[in-house]
This record gives C-alpha cells, structure tokens and sequence, in this order.
C-alpha cells in the first residue's frame, strides 16, 4: 500500500487509471491479508470473499467489517476461556508501558551503562507514587476483562531493578520475568566464581523478595523473533526442538529445569510464511508428543516446583540488551525526560490548587499516563525519520 501511494505522488497524471473498484479492490485484500490465519481457513465468509478475488461490492466490505467485528469482540472471551482451561496463562503489564525501573530511580540506568550520560532530571517527580498507580492501574484494567487477578507480571520491556521486584511483590505478584542478558549482569556483579551452566533455566529471588522472577532464554527467544521466518517449518521446529533436548542434557536436574520461551514486541509472524501458521502447527503438535519435554506456564510451575534460587543482586535493566539504552541515554532520549518531568512538575502544581474537577483530574491522569509511557522515549533516537517520529506525537497527544 505504501508503495502504491508513494507511485502515485510521482506520478499524478497515471491515478486515472486507478479507478474506485481497483482501490476498492485493494482495501478489501489488504484486511483479508491480515484476518487469522484460522479465521481464513474456516470462516466460509472470509472462504467465499478471497475466493471472489476481485470485483468487491458494498455487500462484500460490510461483510468483511462484520468478520473483523467479531474477531475483535470475542477475542477477550476466548482468552478469558482457555485461561479458565489451563490452555494458557495470561499475565498483565503496568498500565501505560512504562519503564518503571526508571520512574523509580532514574540513576538505575548507570547499574547496566555505568558510563552513560543522563538527562539533566536527576529523579522523576513523584516516581515510587506513579509506578504504583501504573501497577495498580493494569490489574485494575485486568480484572474487569477477565474477572481475576493474574499471578504474573511482564514488566514493560522487561525492564526490572531490585526496587521493582519490591513493587511487584507488594502488589501481590508470584511472578514477574525479564531477559537473560540482565541474568546474566546480575551472576557476574554477583561474585559467584562460575555460573552454573543451566543458570538460565531456574526461577531467582532476591533475599527479600517475595516474587519469583524468570529470565528469558534470548538465544531460542530471538530464533522465532528473527530467524526461523527465512526456514522451511519443519526444519525451524526440528532446529528448535534439538536446542532444548541439548539443553535437558546439560541441565543437572532436568526435571525441574524451565526454558522461558518470551516473545516481546518483535511482531515475528508477520515475517512467517501465512503468519506462522505452519510453524506454530508443527512446534506445537511436536512439544506436546515428545516424550521428554513439557508445555507449561509459569504459575503452574512454581506450583510444582516452589523452590527458588537466591540472585544475591539483580542489575537493572530489560530484555533489549539488558539495558535501558532504548529508552535513555541518547541525546534526544534525555531530552524527553526533562520534558516529561517538567510536564510532571506541572502537573502536581495544578492538582495541588484543588482546582480541577474529577472529570478534568481523571483526563490530566490518562494524559499524563500516555507521556510516561515507553513509546514516548523509543520513538526518539538517530534510527526513526523524524516524519515517522512526527506522526506518533500527533497520534498520542
């Protein structure tokens, strides 16, 4: 689509040839592209559109509107189902996506990056306050879709800090994860003489903590995010299958061994041939017969296996690197900080007059939200246009 538009403004005099039904054409083809998979091979509306081809009525677009409404409005239901089932655990994230570690503290960000530069703010306003209410807020949000409240947590990115964990486990949290490039940080500041090999594959509190956390295995992790897409589905599920029968090998108890498969914000199926139908299939149909491997979630389990391991000191960061360097640290990154704690320091001047009404402090908490959310620093940084990065102000303001 944008290839076509980007044709179109360079060659104007030629959009005559492209007339309403071509166009029509187009959008009805590009929504079914990205219908379900499942939904495409069982749908028999969704059959009988892509069947059609071409030549696309009113009657054909409502019907498609009408397939993506009911996907849309069932989806929490199925999820709320195979929870109930066991098929699935379903965790939650703070609220607005924000890096918390850095609302806690923004200095936690030299535990990974001891040279980096920082913004002029030394400490986010109000920080503890605010990562409490994203926290607060998320499970808020969760329980009125699905009526419970979950045990686990993804923090935003999988960013974590050892004032996290304590927010985390206060909450009520069993569980909370992140990436193995923070374990492994946190083992070498931690003065053991050598890890253990199968250290990834073990849950690890802090000595006073009360949550269990799990660090992603990134090598298998990043094989579905970017690899596999390029391979044929049988040989990506047979590659993925060897690496963690290897890695039961090498555990020394491989019965309470874990392998935390975390796919975060890469948007792999996309990239799979028919959205990873084939893939998923096979992966699935394979783990589920083999003799030696278990599916499993992480509550399920902690409870089956409730013993720990102590991290005598865990290293702030997420799974990108095992840093923050995504969010702070760039020039225009730390700029964006000042602004948000200006607008903050705003903020708490205005609500302290007692002048808003609840409508307008209910408004000023959603907007102020939506800033402290990890999307505001990501966008900027020398790899995004800056048209791109202008669109998404305008979207989220």
């Amino acid at each position: 689509m944008a290839g076509l538009a980007d044709w179109v403004r360079s060659h104007p005099e030629d959009a005559r040839y492209l007339n309403s039904q071509f166009l029509t054409d187009l959008l009805v083809w590009y929504h079914l592209a990205w219908l379900g998979e499942t939904v495409k091979r069982r749908d028999s509306r969704a059959l009988r559109l892509i069947d059609k081809g071409h030549g696309y009525t009113l009657e054909d677009r409502r019907l498609l509107l009408e397939i993506i409404a009911e996907q849309l409005t069932t989806v929490l239901g199925r999820y709320k189902t195979l929870a109930e089932r066991g098929q699935i655990e379903l965790s939650v994230t703070p609220y607005a996506h924000p890096i918390v570690p850095l609302l806690l503290d923004i200095q936690s960000a030299r535990e990974a990056m001891p040279d980096v530069t920082l913004p002029l703010i030394e400490h986010y306003p109000g920080g503890e306050e605010r990562a409490r209410w994203h926290i607060q807020r998320g499970l808020e949000v969760f329980q009125h879709h699905f009526g419970f409240v979950p045990q686990g947590c993804w923090p935003s990115e999988g960013s974590v800090s050892t004032a996290t964990l304590k927010l985390l486990g206060e909450a009520g949290f069993r569980w909370a994860a992140s990436g193995g490039n923070v374990l492994n940080a946190s083992l070498r500041q931690s003065n053991l003489q050598e890890p253990p090999k199968d250290a990834t594959f073990r849950p690890y509190r802090l000595a006073d903590s009360s949550i269990a956390c799990f660090f992603r295995d990134d090598g298998l992790s990043d094989l579905i995010g970017f690899t596999y897409a390029d391979w044929h589905a049988d040989d990506a599920v047979a590659d993925f299958v060897r690496h963690l029968e290897n890695i039961a090998g090498a555990c020394h108890d491989p019965a309470s061994a874990i392998v935390p498969i975390i796919m975060d914000g890469e948007n792999a199926w996309e990239h799979f041939p028919e959205n990873g139908y084939h893939f998923l299939n096979a992966l699935y149909a394979r783990l589920s017969n083999h003799p030696a491997l278990e599916l499993t979630t992480f509550a399920d389990y902690l409870k089956s296996h409730p013993h720990t391991w102590t991290l005598p000191r865990l290293v702030a960061g997420s799974w990108v690197y095992g840093t923050f360097s995504t969010w702070i640290g760039d020039g225009d990154k730390n700029r964006a900080w000042d602004m948000l704690g200006a607008a903050k320091q705003c903020y708490d001047r205005v609500v302290q007059t007692g002048r808003l009404s609840a409508e307008q402090r209910a408004a000023a908490d959603q907007q102020l939200a939506i800033c402290e959310g990890s999307d505001w620093f990501w966008w900027f940084g020398d790899y995004n246009p800056e048209d791109v990065v202008s669109d998404f102000e305008r979207s989220s303001a």
